[in-house]
C-alpha cells in the first residue's frame, strides 16, 4: 500500500507511524483516557486492512480519529487532533533553502527545463528564480487557504500565479501603445513626450516594452498599426526638408523617388530598432520582453499603406533572422508575431496577398508568425478582430462609457488550470459519479481563482506607474486603487484545463477525435465556459475559459497522477498529457483535419486557444503551404506550425540531425550539443530523451540507437 503526502510524493504504508502518533497523544492525556497497546494496534490493523493502492496520509489520519471516537476517548482524540496540528506547523518551516541552493548549483532539473526562454545559469535570472521560489512557499504555507495549497499538490489543479503571488502585479496585457505615444508617458519619473518620427517611435515603444515587461510576469501584446502614424510624419517631414533644399520645387517623379529613399531607411531602421532592442533587453524577470506584435493589415485604417509598409518590413526581418555569436542568421525567441487573416489577405487575389505571402515565407523557415482568422474571430467575439495577449488568452468584448468596444489597455488578473484526466481517474469512468465530482473540483478552481482576484483588491496604482498611472493600462492618480478595473468584465481571469482526450478516453474508451468520445468531450467544454458564465454572472469578475498553452504543465499533472493511481494505460504511461483541447500526438490526422476538428473547441474556448500542427519542411513547397494559410482564413481562428525537419539554432544547420557515439544529439554543422538550442525531430517511437545502456552490451545497443 502507498501513501500520497501533502508534498504529492508516493512512500510505502508505515504502520508504525500510526502506532508512534496513537502512543504520543496518549502520553498527553490522563491514564483514563488512555488506550492500551491493543487498542493502539487494532487501530493500526483497521487502516493496513484497508490494502488499497493509494491512500493519502490524510485520509489514514481521519481514520484513526474516527476510530479513537468510536472507543469513547474523545479527549485522546483531542489530543490526536493537537499532535496533528503541531506536525502540521512543523510542516510550514521554511522550505526555501534546498531549492535556492540546488538553483544556485545548477542541479533543479525540472527548473531548468520548465521555460525555454530563461538560462537559470544566468545571475539575473537566478535573482528572478529566488524571488519566485520564496514567493511560492510563502505562497503555498502561508497566503493561500490550505484546501487550495492541497489541491495545487494533490494535482487537482495548478495554481500558476505562485511564483509572484506575494507581490501586487497581474499576469498578461494588451499594451494601450497608441495612447502612451500620442499623449505621451513616464518612464523612471521622465517625461516621454510624442515622438515626432518613425524611428523614435520605435525606440519609445521598446522602452514602454520592457518597462511595462518588468512590471508583470506574463506576457504583453502591441498592436503596431499604431506606428502607422510616425512613419506617416517622418514621410510629410523629409518631403519638406527635400523641398526646402531644393528651394521649394523639384520635379515630382524625383521628389517622389528621394522621399521613398529615406523612408524606406527610417523604415528599415525603425523596425531593426525594434528587433534588437526586444532580444537585447533584459527585463527583471530575467529574459528579454515577453512581448508578441499585432500584424493586421486593414483595410479601414486610415494609415493603411503606412502599416502595411511596416509589416512586411518585420517579416523580411523577421525571415532574415538575427546573427549569433557565430555570426550565423538564427531566428529570435522573441517579439512573436501574429499575422491577420482578412478577405484583403486571404490568397485570393486580395490588395495586401503580397504580405500574406511573405508571411508564409517566415512560417516556412522561421515558423513564425502564428495566424488569425479574422472571418472565424469576428463569428465569436461580436464582430471584433483584435490581438491575443502574450499568453495567447483572448479577453471578452467590453465597451467603455460611450459604447465603443475596447481591447488595448486590459488585462488578465490570473490563471487556474484544472486537472481533468484526474477527474476520470478518480471515479474510474463511473459516469454518474463524473460530473458531480467534476463540479465539486470546479469551485475549488474559483476559490483559488477569488484568492488570485482578492490579492489585488485595493492595489494603489503607485506600485507600477507604467501600467496605472502613465497609460499601458490607465491613467489614475496617485493613491487611487485599481479595483474598478477588476470589474465588469474589464479584465479576465482565467481558467484553464489539460487533458481533455485523456479525460474521454478514461470515460468513454474512445479518443475525443471519434463518434462517441466527441460529443462527450464537447459536453465537458460546454460544461466548462457555462459554468465559467455562471461564475461571471455571480460575481461581475471577467471569468474565461482559457486553452492554456503550458507544456510544463502537461508533465506536471501526468507525473503526480502516476504517482498516485499508478500507470495506466494511453493516460499516465505517456507520461504527458495532451494540452487543452488538442488531438493527442500519436494520433495520424493530416493538418487540415486537425484543424476542422479543433476549430470546433475553439469556439467555447473563448478565453483562450491556439491549435498547432506538425509539418514537414516546407521551404521547398510553399505553394502546400499556402494552401493550408487559405484553409485557416476559412475554418480556424487561430494556429501556428511546428516543423517536422531537423533545425539547430545556433548555426542554423536544417539537415538531419544524428546521435553521436556518446550518445548525444550533435550537429554535423557547428558540433553543437545543446538540445534547447535545436529541433529534432521525434522519430520512430517517439522518445527523445536521455539515452541509458547496459555497460555489458554497450557497443549493441550504443549501435541500435545511432540506428534510430
Amino acid at each position: 500500500m502507498k501513501v500520497i503526502k501533502r508534498d504529492g510524493t508516493t512512500v510505502d504504508f508505515d504502520r508504525s507511524k500510526i502506532v508512534l502518533a496513537i502512543q504520543k497523544a496518549n502520553q498527553a492525556v490522563e491514564p483514563d483516557y488512555q488506550i492500551d497497546q491493543a487498542q493502539i494496534d487494532d487501530i493500526a490493523d483497521f487502516v493496513m486492512k484497508k490494502d488499497r493502492p493509494r491512500l493519502l496520509v490524510e485520509d489514514i489520519q481521519d481514520m484513526v480519529e474516527q476510530q479513537i471516537m468510536a472507543l469513547g476517548k474523545y479527549d485522546l482524540a483531542k489530543a490526536y487532533i493537537i499532535y496533528r496540528y503541531i506536525r502540521s506547523l512543523a510542516r510550514r518551516q521554511n522550505t526555501t533553502d534546498e531549492d535556492i541552493l540546488d538553483l544556485l548549483h545548477n542541479s533543479n532539473k525540472e527548473m531548468a527545463e520548465e521555460n525555454s526562454n530563461k538560462d537559470t545559469t544566468v545571475a539575473s535570472t537566478q535573482r528572478d528564480y529566488i524571488a519566485g521560489i520564496v514567493s511560492r512557499d510563502l505562497t503555498r504555507r502561508i497566503l493561500l487557504p490550505e484546501k487550495i495549497s492541497k489541491a495545487h499538490d494533490e494535482g487537482l489543479l495548478h495554481f500558476h500565479d505562485a511564483d509572484y503571488y506575494v507581490q501586487p502585479i497581474f499576469n498578461c496585457c494588451l499594451i494601450n501603445i497608441g495612447d502612451m505615444l500620442d499623449n505621451g508617458t513616464m518612464m523612471n519619473g521622465k517625461l516621454i513626450e510624442s515622438p515626432k518620427s518613425f524611428q523614435v517611435a520605435c525606440t519609445v515603444t521598446t522602452q514602454i516594452i520592457s518597462c511595462v515587461a518588468s512590471n508583470q510576469y506574463g506576457g504583453q501584446s502591441v498592436d503596431i498599426s499604431h506606428l502607422a502614424k510616425y512613419l506617416r510624419k517622418s514621410k510629410d517631414k523629409f518631403t519638406q526638408k527635400i523641398l526646402e533644399a531644393a528651394g521649394g520645387s523639384m520635379e515630382p517623379e524625383l521628389l517622389d523617388k528621394l522621399v521613398a529613399e529615406r523612408l524606406y531607411t527610417e523604415l528599415k531602421n525603425g523596425v531593426q530598432t525594434i528587433q534588437y532592442q526586444i532580444n537585447t533587453l533584459m527585463t527583471t524577470n530575467g529574459q528579454s520582453p515577453f512581448v508578441t506584435l499585432f500584424l493586421y493589415p486593414r483595410e479601414d485604417d486610415p494609415y493603411a499603406e503606412e502599416n502595411a509598409m511596416i509589416i512586411e518590413e518585420i517579416l523580411r526581418q523577421r525571415l532574415e533572422g538575427i546573427k549569433n555569436e557565430q555570426g550565423i542568421y538564427v531566428t529570435p525567441a522573441f517579439p512573436k508575431l501574429v499575422y491577420v487573416l482578412d478577405e484583403n489577405n486571404c490568397l485570393r487575389g486580395g490588395k495586401y496577398d503580397y504580405l500574406t505571402k511573405l508571411a508564409v515565407k517566415c512560417s516556412a523557415k522561421r515558423m513564425y508568425p502564428d495566424y488569425i482568422s479574422a472571418k472565424k474571430m469576428r463569428e465569436t467575439y461580436e464582430g471584433n478582430v483584435f490581438s491575443p495577449m502574450g499568453c495567447r488568452s483572448f479577453l471578452s468584448p467590453w465597451k467603455d462609457e460611450d459604447g465603443n468596444y475596447k481591447f488595448e489597455g486590459r488585462f488578465n488578473q490570473g490563471v487556474v488550470s484544472i486537472n481533468l484526466p484526474q477527474i476520470g481517474l478518480e471515479v474510474r469512468g463511473d459516469m454518474d459519479k463524473f460530473w458531480p465530482e467534476f463540479d465539486r473540483r470546479l469551485e475549488i478552481c474559483k476559490e483559488a481563482l477569488m484568492c488570485r482576484h482578492n490579492a489585488l483588491k485595493g492595489v494603489l496604482s503607485d506600485v507600477s506607474p507604467i501600467h496605472w498611472q502613465y497609460g499601458a493600462i490607465a491613467r489614475l492618480k496617485k493613491g487611487e486603487t485599481i479595483d474598478k478595473y477588476l470589474y465588469g468584465g474589464y479584465s479576465s481571469i482565467s481558467l484553464g484545463y489539460i487533458g481533455l482526450y485523456e479525460l474521454t478516453y478514461l470515460m468513454t474508451g474512445k479518443s475525443h477525435t471519434q463518434p462517441g468520445g466527441t460529443e462527450f468531450a464537447l459536453q465537458v467544454m460546454q460544461h466548462l465556459k457555462d459554468t465559467v458564465n455562471r461564475w461571471k454572472e455571480e460575481t461581475n469578475i471577467g471569468f474565461a475559459l482559457y486553452g492554456t498553452p503550458a507544456e510544463s504543465l502537461c508533465y506536471r499533472f501526468a507525473r503526480v497522477d502516476k504517482e498516485r493511481y499508478g500507470t495506466v494505460e494511453n493516460v499516465t504511461d505517456k507520461g504527458y498529457y495532451t494540452n487543452s483541447y488538442h488531438v493527442d500526438v500519436r494520433e495520424k490526422i493530416d493538418a487540415f483535419s486537425k484543424f476542422t476538428f479543433e476549430s470546433q473547441f475553439q469556439k467555447l474556448s473563448t478565453g483562450g486557444c491556439i491549435s498547432y500542427v506538425e509539418i514537414p519542411n516546407m521551404r521547398h513547397n510553399l505553394p502546400a503551404l499556402e494552401s493550408l494559410v487559405q484553409f485557416i482564413y476559412d475554418n480556424i481562428q487561430y494556429a501556428e506550425f511546428n516543423t517536422k525537419s531537423d533545425y539547430c539554432q545556433v548555426c542554423g544547420y536544417d539537415g538531419e540531425i544524428q546521435i553521436n557515439a556518446d550518445l548525444e544529439w550533435e550537429c554535423p554543422c557547428c558540433g553543437n550539443k545543446d538540445q534547447k538550442k535545436m529541433n529534432v525531430v521525434r522519430r520512430t517511437c517517439g522518445y527523445l530523451g536521455e539515452n541509458f545502456w547496459n555497460v555489458g552490451k554497450t557497443k549493441e545497443i550504443k549501435s541500435r540507437v545511432l540506428h534510430l
